[in-house]
C-alpha cells in the first residue's frame, strides 16, 4: 500500500508543491494590489486553506511546511485584518524561516538531516553525508533569508517589501536548490528519473 501511494507522487509532488507554496502569496499580492490591504489577506487565508485541502487531496499528504505556514497565515493574518496593521504579516516569514532553521541546526546536532524526513526522501540515492550537507546548506539559508526580511520589513515600503517577498524570494530559493544539485550528486544523488527537477518545490522555503 505504501508503495503504491509514493509511487506517483515523485513526477508531480514537486511541481504542485511549489504551485501550494506560491499560489496563496500570489492571490495575497494580486489581492493587495486590487482591492486592498484586508480583503487581501483574507484573501490570503483562503488560499492557504485550499492548498491545504488540495494537498491532502492530490497528493495524500500535508507537509510540516504547508502546515506551518498556514497556521502562521491565518494567526497573523487574523491579527492584521483586527488591527488593521500590516507588519503582523509581514513578520510571519522572519518566524518561518527562523523555526526551520532551529529544527534543522537541531537535527544536525543529533546526526539526524531533518530534511531527509521532511521531503521524505525526494532525492533518490542521496547519501547520509549528503542529506546531512543538504540540510546545513538549507540551514543556513534559512537565517540569511530571516535576517533579510527583518531588514527589508523595517526599510523597505511595504509595497517593495512584498514585491520582492513574491517575486526575489521565490527566484533565489529556486536558483538555491538548483546550486545545490552537483553537490548533491558527488554524494550519490541520481538524475535518472528526474527526482530532483521535479521535486525542487519541495526544497524552496515555505512562501508567504
Amino acid at each position: 500500500m505504501t508503495q503504491s501511494k509514493s509511487t506517483p507522487q515523485p513526477a508531480h509532488s514537486g511541481t504542485l508543491s511549489l504551485a501550494l507554496d506560491f499560489g496563496p502569496l500570489l492571490v495575497f499580492f494580486l489581492g493587495y494590489k486590487f482591492v486592498g490591504m484586508i480583503m487581501g489577506t483574507a484573501a490570503f487565508m483562503v488560499a492557504i486553506v485550499i492548498a491545504v485541502i488540495v494537498s491532502k487531496w492530490k497528493l495524500g499528504r500535508v507537509s510540516p511546511m504547508l502546515w506551518l505556514s498556514a497556521a502562521l497565515v491565518l494567526f497573523f493574518g487574523g491579527l492584521t485584518i483586527y488591527f488593521h496593521d500590516q507588519s503582523f504579516i509581514q513578520l510571519k516569514p522572519t518566524i518561518i524561516y527562523a523555526f526551520f532553521a532551529l529544527m534543522l541546526f537541531a537535527g544536525l546536532a543529533r546526526g539526524k538531516p531533518l530534511l531527509k524526513y521532511l521531503l521524505q526522501a525526494a532525492y533518490d540515492g542521496l547519501s547520509h553525508a549528503g542529506w546531512m550537507k543538504l540540510s546545513r546548506n538549507w540551514a543556513l539559508f534559512f537565517v540569511a533569508m530571516a535576517i533579510a526580511n527583518e531588514a527589508m520589513r523595517r526599510s523597505l515600503s511595504f509595497d517593495t517589501w512584498l514585491a520582492v517577498k513574491v517575486w526575489g524570494v521565490t527566484i533565489v530559493s529556486v536558483i538555491f536548490a538548483a546550486a545545490n544539485i552537483p553537490m548533491l550528486m558527488r554524494h550519490g544523488l541520481k538524475l535518472g528519473d528526474e527526482p530532483a527537477s521535479d521535486d525542487i518545490g519541495e526544497t524552496t522555503p515555505p512562501q508567504g
